[in-house]
């Protein structure tokens, strides 16, 4: 059951694990780009990594100056860095799923350009139907909900739209390029996420659904993250809401049909598979006066200069000489990656909608139930299915147990929530990313307190004659594949201007940088409540209420008759209060 040289993938068809089923066409692909050492040809570029950034930024070089020699070097026996799909066995057939990045958005550009310029299609992730909700603990009732928000208890609801307000108005003055800038940055940077939430949410259930969406998002608990690169990474989105959502212009909005992988696999077409060197690893980085070398385990190759796309805490394992920066050393050895394990099940039938269900669940996880998140991912060609999550502590407690252990947790938690036809699955298929070689984690660093604020500017400041890309340096959907096609551009927008400087005026270089550092606009929730009659009138009409009664019955009898008059209003009026 290994894969790329480790055990991160792992399928179970009724029970009986199915060693290396579904990886043929990873190992089709590393057996067409094999090819034999050229470490004497001289090199312009040497690219580190073969995902969606060091790909794009190869393409954008030759395309940008033909002339240039590029030269890809990857760990992984695959291109794709952390996208990669997979073939598994479904109801009619082996079908394709994506075990890596999945979906994409209108909102984000370059990932939607590049789909469409290389021939590939999208459609809409699938959200009709009831979701459900359960969080407070087991005792808890178990909610079902329509819109993109749940409904909430009237108290929680209003905690939760107090605090999101709160937060989009901060990220909106975060500046994503320099962040910085921000107005009491370094207060921010100097908490951490969980202890804003502590400090302005009110009830329980909010904070609970506060840190499974940081764990859903990040694949990291909210203690181990700066507050302020949690609102740069929001405002990179466009607003925290969008980080969360399957609506027009949300990270969850489309799948690309046959899988993500394939951009990476026709980027890789276009730029030619000679160029391409699978299971290379890069050990050291050596720059002189004239030129820069980088070595693997067992060749070595001179180039002008050289784009490191692979994450930060991958990157910190090069060897570099002349060492690098202080401040980029900190930055990289203080960026700790996501713990995600992605599981998806196929079944003969999609019996959740059929009971009107849409296959979306937000669950707080428990000893039993392991899933933070799941979603229909039902295939083009009909193969019902669900896709989750695992991330966070879960996933680090639950990493270390039997593959049959997560499988039943998994399938018993499916069938308490969409009924007992989620015990009658076909397929049963899971990628742990912190058990991927070259990977070691998903879906992306974050940086802990006091990185930003000082270090911060070295995560893009090229050293030399060495440039750095990857998801994790974009000021564009930093995370997403948007992300690490928007930092690839850039990266190699930085080394023409060294290499071939007559192809590019400064203006077109500054009008560049900039267009890139652009983020999306904004669209978290609204700033003034009077903005928004509906809820304004709501929260008056509730405080004032509340006022009134606790002189004449006490804030028990208060709060339950405010409570009773919000339930009646409708968290559903609410919630389109909010979202208009």
């Amino acid at each position: 059951m290994e894969t790329n040289g480790s055990r991160s993938f792992v399928g179970v068809r009724a029970g009986v694990p199915l060693g290396t089923a579904g990886i043929e066409t990873t190992r089709r692909v590393h057996r067409r780009c094999h090819r034999p050492n050229m470490s004497t040809q001289p090199w312009d570029v040497v690219i580190v990594g073969a995902g969606l950034s060091g790909l794009s930024a190869a393409r954008y070089l030759r395309e940008r100056d033909a002339r240039l020699r590029v030269l890809l070097l990857e760990g992984k026996d695959r291109v794709g860095g952390r996208t990669v799909t997979l073939q598994i066995p479904a109801a009619h057939g082996d079908d394709s799923w994506d075990f890596g990045g999945q979906w994409v958005s209108s909102s984000q550009t370059s990932v939607m350009e590049l789909i469409q310029e290389l021939g590939l299609e999208v459609y809409p992730q699938s959200t009709t139907g009831k979701k459900v909700y359960h969080m407070g603990g087991s005792r808890a009732p178990v909610r079902t909900y329509t819109s993109s928000i749940p409904s909430l208890p009237p108290l929680a609801l209003l905690d939760l739209t107090q605090v999101m307000w709160k937060i989009d108005r901060l990220l909106q003055t975060v500046c994503v390029e320099d962040p910085v800038s921000a107005p009491r940055a370094l207060e921010y940077d100097s908490m951490t996420l969980h202890s804003f939430i502590e400090r302005n949410v009110w009830t329980q259930m909010v904070k609970e659904a506060l840190e499974l969406s940081t764990r859903s998002v990040f694949g990291m608990e909210p203690a181990q993250m700066s507050f302020l690169y949690f609102l740069m990474y929001c405002a990179a989105a466009g607003g925290a809401l969008r980080l969360l959502e399957a609506t027009p212009g949300s990270a969850q909005e489309f799948r690309v049909k046959g899988g993500t992988q394939q951009l990476c696999v026709r980027l890789a077409e276009l730029i030619g598979w000679e160029n391409v060197r699978l299971s290379c690893a890069v050990k050291a980085i050596r720059q002189y006066p004239d030129g820069i070398q980088v070595h693997t385990s067992s060749d070595s190759f001179d180039c002008k200069a050289v784009i490191v796309t692979c994450p930060p805490h991958l990157a910190a394992q090069i060897e570099y000489d002349p060492a690098l920066p202080t401040e980029r050393q900190r930055l990289t050895q203080n960026m700790p990656v996501g713990h995600m394990i992605k599981f998806i099940v196929t079944y003969s039938t999609a019996f959740w909608r059929v009971k009107g269900f849409s296959g979306e669940m937000v669950v707080q996880p428990s000893e039993d139930c392991p899933i933070c998140v799941t979603y229909d991912c039902t295939s083009p060609h009909g193969n019902p299915a669900l896709v989750g999550f695992i991330a966070g502590k879960q996933a680090a407690d639950w990493s270390h147990r039997a593959v049959e252990d997560r499988r039943e947790a998994v399938i018993r938690s499916l069938a308490r929530y969409l009924g007992p036809e989620a015990s009658h699955f076909i397929h049963y298929a899971e990628k742990d990313w912190a058990k991927e070689d070259y990977s070691g984690g998903c879906p992306v660093n974050v940086m802990m307190p006091g990185m930003l604020t000082y270090y911060q500017p070295s995560l893009r400041r090229p050293c030399g004659r060495i440039y750095w890309a990857g998801t994790e340096s974009a000021t564009c959907w930093c995370g997403y594949m948007n992300g690490a096609i928007q930092s690839g551009q850039r990266a190699a927008l930085e080394v023409l201007e060294r290499l071939s400087p007559q192809l590019l005026s400064q203006d077109e270089l500054i009008e560049a940088r900039a267009s890139a550092a652009s983020p999306p606009r904004s669209r978290g929730l609204p700033p003034p409540w009077c903005r928004r009659p509906v809820c304004f009138a709501a929260a008056v009409v509730a405080l004032g209420a509340a006022l009134l009664l606790a002189r004449h019955g006490g804030w028990h009898a208060a709060i339950g008759r405010v409570s009773a008059f919000l339930q009646s209003v409708g968290s559903a009026q609410l919630l389109n209060g909010l979202k208009r």
